[in-house]
């Protein structure tokens, strides 16, 4: 009987513990790497004065999203000279670390600085990168515990408009794309690094035909799975590739990302997985929907594609639905699997929009850069619920956690419901 009791109680602590993870943001696409998180009872109408839990001054804009576990947000910031990762209580939105990680010059403009790429999370310990390629690990309580320089281990970035991919986090290893060309020779690579050390596990080159401008990317790599099965999967220099994620090997590619040859066709948005299904955006069109964990050249068995997707913002599915967001402000509802319009174009607050659409709650949130969230009713018909409006400039994309919404703007991080 005392075993029994025992068991059940480690099984409710499991089950709990597995719910408060559920309930973080610990990757810039959140906990499934899908733009989706399962928090309940979040807000749907605030202002600048109204519905907030607190509000925190920041020195610079950025398009690093907040990244949330348990009561501390971690958020990437240049702040004069420096590029530091601050800790913040969540509850009260106050610093109890900041730590350095690199220089803040580099090649910057409205929509990037060296601060872009948004940290990552296991709970324990967290890992965060700047767009000079600075890479280091920290304890949840600020001690540094490695730090590398990709730029100088493999030579100089050299994409357009500045590094700013993020870094992909899959039992205990760090997956770091860097994908360039128009401003290097030097080729495109996937590395992975033992999260606990720094140190590589695998560094492969990949190549592909792409010329001038369209080999560089700026979209972070994500996990397509298959039972037991995972891949990662990456898209850059026309084409979407799976990997084997203890070793990098290529397992296959998809052509036709750039069927014109468009010598500046960069991609931005970056791919999304539910399941074995990979949705692998470009520059607008075309967006290609294809299955994961195939063999060699997969290009003849892409399931669907769709002309009118995004550049900047990358979609948003439940797995079943999948949210388009353009970056003029038009949102698309299609099925996933079969790529059947269920609405769009629907037009929100007129502007430009960059950050990503977060879907939880029954709910879909779409900011603009305006700092105008819309709220739409998540589902095959279209409602707007709500419209609210913060100021400041915004690129970075909303997250969830624990009831609460957090927004970034240029001046301000918000904590969004009480």
């Amino acid at each position: 009987m005392m075993r029994k009791h025992t068991l059940a109680a480690l099984v409710l602590l499991a089950s709990l513990g597995a719910a408060a993870a559920a309930s973080d943001w610990p990757q810039w696409r959140g906990p499934e790497l899908r733009g989706t998180s399962p928090e309940t009872k979040l807000p749907v109408k605030w202002s600048a004065s109204e519905g907030l839990a607190w509000t925190l001054a920041l020195p610079t804009g950025s398009g690093s999203t907040p990244i949330i576990s348990g009561n501390r947000i971690y958020l990437n910031v240049a702040e004069g000279d420096t590029v530091s990762l601050w800790c913040l209580d969540r509850k009260t939105g106050a610093a109890t670390w900041k730590k350095p990680l690199g220089a803040a010059a580099g090649h910057a403009h409205k929509k990037h600085n060296m601060s872009t790429p948004s940290p990552v999370t296991d709970g324990k310990k967290v890992y965060a990168m700047t767009g000079q390629g600075v890479l280091k690990g920290f304890t949840a309580d600020g001690q540094e515990l490695w730090a590398r320089d990709l730029q100088k281990d493999y030579g100089p970035f050299g994409s357009n408009w500045g590094y700013g991919s993020s870094p992909l986090l899959l039992e205990g290893t760090l997956y770091v794309a860097v994908l360039h060309g128009m401003k290097t020779d030097e080729a495109s690579y996937l590395v992975g690094l033992d999260a606990a050390t720094g140190k590589n596990r695998f560094r492969v080159e990949r190549l592909t035909r792409a010329q001038t401008e369209s080999p560089d990317a700026y979209t972070t790599p994500t996990v397509a799975r298959r039972g037991d099965k995972v891949e990662i999967v990456v898209t850059g220099g026309d084409v979407v590739t799976g990997h084997d994620p203890a070793t990098g090997r290529e397992l296959w590619r998809a052509d036709g990302l750039n069927p014109d040859n468009n010598p500046f066709q960069r991609i931005v948005a970056s791919p999304v997985a539910a399941g074995d299904l990979v949705v692998a955006p470009t520059r607008v069109k075309p967006m290609l929907v294809l299955r994961a964990f195939g063999s060699g050249d997969v290009t003849r068995s892409v399931l669907w594609s769709f002309d009118r997707g995004p550049d900047v913002p990358t979609p948003a599915t439940d797995g079943t639905l999948l949210y388009v967001l353009t970056d003029k402000g038009l949102l698309y509802c299609m099925d996933l699997a079969t790529g059947k319009p269920h609405y769009g174009p629907e037009r929100l607050r007129t502007g430009t929009y960059s950050s990503s659409p977060l879907v939880a709650d029954g709910k879909v949130y779409v900011t603009s850069e305006d700092g105008v969230t819309s709220v739409v009713k998540a589902g095959t018909a279209f409602e707007l619920l709500a419209e609210n409006v913060l100021e400041g400039f915004t690129v970075s994309s909303p997250a969830a956690a624990s009831g609460q919404l957090f927004i970034r703007t240029a001046s301000h991080l918000y904590a969004i419901g009480r």
